[in-house]
Order: structure tokens, then C-alpha cells, then sequence
């Protein structure tokens, strides 16, 4: 059995009952590493506080991890010109906050008959976001429900923070040589 101690260097190779007294004699524990190896790898650690490290590890990593939040933005085919320029307003928002945005047309009564309204009213403000946004998800009709939606989501681009005493136009040129 090959023996590993807790700085990652090679102790040698041993049989199993020599490897176990130096763990005893060391106060650790011996952990087998790579079974599956010839000869089997095993390393002396602490494996309580291996565990504990392994543990706050992932708990790291899961924190680091973003979240992509969806918001869904609701309006009618009838909608007026301001009030279409205020959702449009709105999906933007989500957008430079680095939301993914769902776009749902409602239908009610007898204008379920007639879905390419709120298909136009889609592809219009698509059309007015193209700056921003890239269509991940093309205008989708649910029956069931009534509505037609498309899922718009940030474009990617390069962004560098300014940091404290850099001025914007500093920060910029920067950007521009990149």
C-alpha cells in the first residue's frame, strides 16, 4: 500500500499493518485514495478535518455560483403605445441586470382567434431590443393557457469595473484595447 503523508509527499510503500501503526503513531487516520491503483494509495490525514474542508469547499463553490433569474414581463394585444414602451423600458432594466426575460402576449376571449396580433406585437419589440438582447427561445404559442411568449436573454459582452481612484474614460480605452 502505497502511503502518502498530509503535505501530499510520498512516505513509501508499506503493508497495511506497518501503514496503520505509523497513522497511530502520527495521531492521524489512514484513508484510502485510489483503491482501483497497484499498488492501492493511501494518504495520512486528519479525516475529520478533511471532511470539514471538503465541505466548506463545495459550500464556496455554491455560493459562487450565479443564479440566472428569469422575469416575465405580462401585457395584452391591445396595448397602448406608452404602455408598450414602458414594458419595453422594463425589459431592458432585467436585461442590464443580467436577468433572462420572458415576453408573454395574453389572450382573452375572442382574441384567442387570433394569435399572430400578439406574434407581430412580439416580433416588434424583439426588433426594438436587438441592441441588447439575443432571442433565446423564438415566439412560443401555449394553447392551454392562452398566451404566446419569447425568451429574451443579456447579450454577452466584456465588462471591466472601474476601480476606485481610475477614471470612466481610463476604464474605457482600457475596454477598447481588449
Amino acid at each position: 500500500m502505497r502511503v502518502i503523508d498530509d503535505e501530499g509527499k510520498q512516505v513509501g510503500v508499506f503493508p497495511i499493518r506497518e501503514a496503520l501503526r505509523l497513522a497511530q503513531e502520527r495521531d492521524v487516520d489512514l484513508v484510502e485514495v485510489a483503491p482501483a491503483a497497484r499498488p492501492p494509495v493511501c494518504r495520512l490525514l486528519n479525516y475529520g478535518k478533511f471532511l470539514y474542508e471538503r465541505t466548506k469547499k463545495e459550500r464556496q463553490a455554491r455560493k459562487a455560483q450565479k443564479t440566472i433569474e428569469i422575469k416575465e414581463i405580462r401585457m395584452q394585444p391591445k396595448i397602448g403605445a406608452h404602455d408598450l414602451d414602458f414594458k419595453r423600458r422594463r425589459v431592458r432594466e432585467f436585461l442590464a441586470d443580467g436577468a433572462k426575460v420572458r415576453i408573454r402576449v395574453r389572450f382573452r376571449g375572442r382574441e384567442r382567434s387570433y394569435p399572430e396580433i400578439g406574434q407581430a406585437l412580439l416580433e416588434r419589440l424583439v426588433a426594438t431590443l436587438t441592441d441588447v438582447a439575443v432571442v433565446e427561445q423564438m415566439p412560443t404559442i401555449e394553447e392551454g393557457a392562452g398566451s404566446i411568449y419569447v425568451l429574451v436573454a443579456p447579450k454577452v459582452s466584456v465588462h471591466r469595473e472601474v476601480k476606485p481612484g481610475e477614471s470612466a474614460e481610463a476604464a474605457d480605452s482600457l475596454q477598447g484595447s481588449l
